[in-house]
């Protein structure tokens, strides 16, 4: 497996465009096959989100996808709905596509009625501009982008040959199940829906679903997993898994720039969980790591208080004992050591500790000696900006 240029478009038979002149950003992909999805588990749910939800399930299909960013079509009721069927409306007319098989997403702020004649406006411009160059897929991936200070797109090369690529959004609102997040992947593997599905399960839950930058659900979330099947390359059983973790690797590339994206963030925080008795004990005590205020703000003063660390895993719900465990912080290739087997270690270098405060990713791994299980998650520290960005979100 090998990391290739061109995000969604490297894959073959997929071509994509978008524009975003200002706040509002509209895009919209076009492949042709069998897919599969997850969507939010907030309980408020946006209109796109109901409809693209209904399309997977019933057609477990499709031809295209048409998003914007700026408004999240969120909290908008009957005619919220009405706005985004009209959205996959006149995608389908314009490409000659049944509209039950476009599926539409949306991203912005909540509880405004969506501008569709900016969407009708400029739509024939994004059409257009379909192509399956380099360049359209980044056009696609920064016009989903809200308060994203950087497009995220990623892409793979199997060594059979097949091809999975994926852009996506995120920056804030986000502890997935998912966060405010938007993820388009598509693969040229012939595989049908129900394996796309399985695959696409177990990647979020490994990836999307281990970052944390402030700890809220959107209503808007949604991953999208569709196959062109243009490859001709059908991945028999032995090669499933080269499948699935080749789609795990795109989306651990596409969740760590999310999380070092996150809104005012300065660092990445990257939380190693290992000994765990249980997966789901690794999984509890690596985001709550990265889920702790007090955590994300030491890390963003540089400030070693390891104590925070410990004290999280303590609160997380998972089973562990405080004798069995050991603790290090690493970040520019160095490592330091501060708790063995339950004890403070004495031989911390302190200087080395601070150089490795300084740096942009901050690792922190933590044993619990309790058994063989491990999970990573992924956070950002928590600033002046955070706080800044979003009380000025909508004015």
């Amino acid at each position: 497996m090998k990391q290739i240029e061109g995000g969604i478009c490297a894959v073959r038979g997929v071509s994509a465009y978008g524009i975003k002149p200002g706040k509002m950003g509209i895009a919209v992909i076009r492949a042709e096959g069998p897919a599969a999805g997850v969507f939010t588990r907030n309980k408020v749910v946006a209109a796109p989100v109901t409809l693209s939800r209904e399309l997977i399930e019933t057609e477990h299909r499709l031809s295209a996808v048409i998003a914007n960013s700026g408004n999240a079509n969120a909290f908008t009721g009957d005619d919220g709905f009405l706005d985004a069927m009209e959205m996959a409306s006149m995608v389908a007319e314009n490409l000659g596509l049944d509209p039950d098989n476009v599926a539409v997403a949306s991203t912005g702020v909540i509880g405004r009625r969506l501008d569709v004649s900016f969407i009708k406006e400029h739509l024939p411009e994004v059409l257009e501009g379909l192509g399956s160059s380099p360049e359209c897929s980044r056009a696609a991936a920064k016009a989903i982008m809200t308060t994203d200070r950087a497009l995220k797109e990623s892409a793979v090369e199997l060594d059979c040959g097949v091809r999975i690529g994926a852009i996506a959004k995120g920056s804030g609102m986000i502890e997935p199940n998912m966060g405010t997040m938007l993820c388009f992947a598509y693969t040229d593997a012939k595989v049908p829906a129900d394996v796309l599905d399985a695959a696409l399960k177990i990647a979020v839950d490994k990836t999307f679903n281990m970052v944390v930058v402030d700890g809220d659900t959107s209503t808007n979330d949604m991953v999208l997993f569709t196959s062109t099947c243009k490859s001709g390359v059908k991945p028999c059983l032995d090669c499933l898994d080269d499948f699935e973790e080749g789609l795990v690797c795109v989306f651990t590339d596409l969740a760590k720039k999310m999380a070092k994206d996150g809104e005012g963030a300065t660092k990445l925080i990257e939380a190693r969980v290992t000994g765990a008795k249980k997966y789901e004990d690794a999984r509890l005590v690596a985001k709550t790591i990265v889920r702790s205020p007090l955590v994300k703000s030491a890390i963003f003063g540089k400030d070693p208080n390891w104590g925070r660390v410990v004290a999280a895993a303590g609160y997380s719900g998972a089973e562990l004992e405080q004798e069995r465990l050991t603790l290090s912080f690493s970040g520019g290739g160095e490592e330091v050591e501060l708790v063995k087997a339950g004890e403070i270690s004495t031989a911390s270098d302190l200087s080395l500790l601070k150089k490795i405060m300084a740096n942009d990713e901050i690792i922190i791994n933590l044993d619990l000696a309790m058994g063989e299980e491990s999970a990573t998650a992924w956070g950002c520290d928590l600033t002046y900006d955070y706080v800044r960005i979003n009380a000025e979100y909508t004015t």
